[in-house]
Parts: structure tokens; sequence; C-alpha cells
């Protein structure tokens, strides 16, 4: 029973030392220790006040929970950056009364990311989500936050799976 014993305690400590850079969530960060997400400028036709400012933070606050690297102001060995390019609202579905029935809320990024460890991960590319909700509420307090922490969940996400999850 003793040998059983110390036979599972090396069998878990190999298959957790082997996993290297991984992460759980299947994030290869290789041997990048430090992360930077510049400043995500908003240059929207539709300008909403702090939206640049929260995605960025958003971006930023999952890479801190999904790796094990550390946030840096500059030097990162991976860098984001980009700008908001779209913030649109438009009806989707109309009433017989030609009102929108629904409106649909669209937020696009661009993104470059840089990875000094490993040239050839460099990108930029588009990312884009929505968010439908009735026509006739309005979109701010509660409709407008739970629109944002949504579409930013989807966007930010979907940027992490391009820059770190190599499956």
């Amino acid at each position: 029973m003793k040998h059983v014993k110390h036979f599972l305690i090396l069998t878990v400590t190999i298959t957790v030392l082997s996993c290297g850079a991984y992460s759980f969530t299947g994030a290869d960060t290789g041997d990048a220790e430090t992360y930077q997400v510049n400043y995500f400028q908003n240059n929207a036709v539709l300008i909403e006040p702090g939206l640049d400012r929260d995605f960025t933070n958003t971006l930023a606050d999952l890479i801190q929970n999904q790796t094990n690297l550390s946030l840096v102001s500059s030097n990162g060995d991976l860098v984001y950056e980009g700008e908001i390019t779209e913030y649109r609202i438009s009806p989707t579905t109309a009433t017989a009364n030609n009102t929108a029935a629904q409106n649909r809320l669209t937020i696009s990024v661009n993104v470059r990311f840089y990875n000094k460890n490993k040239e050839d991960d460099y990108f930029e590319r588009a990312f884009s989500f929505y968010k439908d909700y009735e026509g006739s509420a309005q979109l701010v307090g509660s409709t407008k936050t739970t629109a944002f922490e949504e579409i930013f969940e989807r966007i930010t996400q979907d940027i992490f799976n391009a820059s770190l999850a190599n499956w």
C-alpha cells in the first residue's frame, strides 16, 4: 500500500510538471512572464464615455485571471494594443407600427498582438460581438451594463483564444 501511495504522488507530480507553460485554460504562454495591455482608444463614430477604459481593463483582467503572467505597463513579453472601431446601435426587427421591436448593440475592436519571444505569433485582427435588447428599452443602467459585460466577455475571450490558446 505504501508503494502505491508513493507511485500515485510521483505520477501526479510528473503530470503537473510536464504541463510546463500551459495553464488549465489551455493557454500557451511559452517563455513569457509578463504582459501589457495598452490603452484601447475609442475611434468609433459614436463615442460612449468610459468604453475605452472599461474594455482595456476587462481584457487585462481576463488575461490575469486565466494565466500566471504578471501585468506590466511597459516592455511586456506579450503586448496587446488596438482601438475600438465600432460602437453601433441598430434596429434588428420592426413592429407593425414601424418601430423597433428589438435593437442590437455592436462593438468591434481592432487588436494587434505581439509576442517578443515568438515573433511568428504576431497578428492584427478585428473582433466583434453584439447584444440584442428590447426596442422599448433604453441603453442605460442595467441594460447597458449587461450588454457591455456580455459583449466584452465574448470579445476578450476571442482575443485570448487567438493569442494564447493554440488548440
